[in-house]
């Protein structure tokens, strides 16, 4: 299988490789849609914020549709991509940007065709194969952990954080980092190259609410690229 170099690599969509590293915000795993729609408001707005990924599990396909209806708007208004967990379809379907798929989920080849043009983004664990799958398959990122633990979901997988640096000094495609992910651990990620921090509760749970965690996550990535 071939590495794509830097040199070859297409420009990414909606979530494009900066030099400063970015917070990508995933939605908590449970919400009231009319509240948490205000609370993602204020986050995005006290910040930078790359991306939103809804990620909603064991609802159905109405609640899904209804929880994009009321927080696209919101999320793409302020020129923030709003990406999909694990349903390229819905994705391509009700005008989202992209989604994110896992090992488990849609092949990415699949849903790479879903997709057409809109971003994609694939879990690869702590692999360097499953990334470059995942490149070959035309991922527009790829992302790599759980580097800390996290009660988000159950890790069976713990990176390494040099797998993230081969990668980013290899590859062109952007690399996130995921899992644990806090202000207070995630310089040697952004010091590593990754392209976008991947937080949940970070945000959600931060002791200033969402606002002060999203303040908290760029003041960080800040002081770890003047450091």
């Amino acid at each position: 299988m071939s590495r794509r170099p830097k040199s070859k690599r297409p420009e990414s969509k909606a979530i494009p490789e900066r030099e400063r590293c970015r917070v990508y915000l995933i939605t908590p795993p449970a919400f009231g849609i009319a509240t948490f729609a205000d609370t993602l408001a204020l986050a995005l707005d006290a910040g930078d914020v790359a991306a939103v990924q809804l990620r909603l599990k064991d609802v159905d396909d109405d609640a899904l549709k209804r929880a994009i209806d009321a927080l696209r708007p919101i999320t793409q208004s302020r020129g923030v991509a709003f990406l999909m967990n694990d349903r390229p379809d819905l994705a391509a379907a009700h005008g989202c940007d992209g989604a994110h798929v896992g090992q488990t989920d849609t092949p990415a080849a699949e849903a790479r065709k879903t997709l057409g043009d809109l971003t994609m983004g694939v879990t690869c664990h702590d692999s360097r194969h499953l990334a470059l799958e995942a490149a070959e398959a035309g991922a527009d990122y790829v992302a790599f952990g759980a580097f800390f633990p996290t009660a988000t979901k159950d890790v069976t997988v713990q990176a390494d954080i040099e797998t993230l640096q081969w990668w980013a000094e290899v590859m062109e495609i952007p690399v996130v980092a995921i899992g644990g992910i806090t202000a207070a651990n995630c310089a040697p990620l952004v010091r590593a190259g990754a392209d976008f921090l991947a937080v949940v509760g970070a945000v959600w749970h931060h002791p200033d609410g969402p606002a002060g965690g999203v303040r908290a996550l760029n003041a960080a990535i800040d002081a770890a690229r003047a450091s």
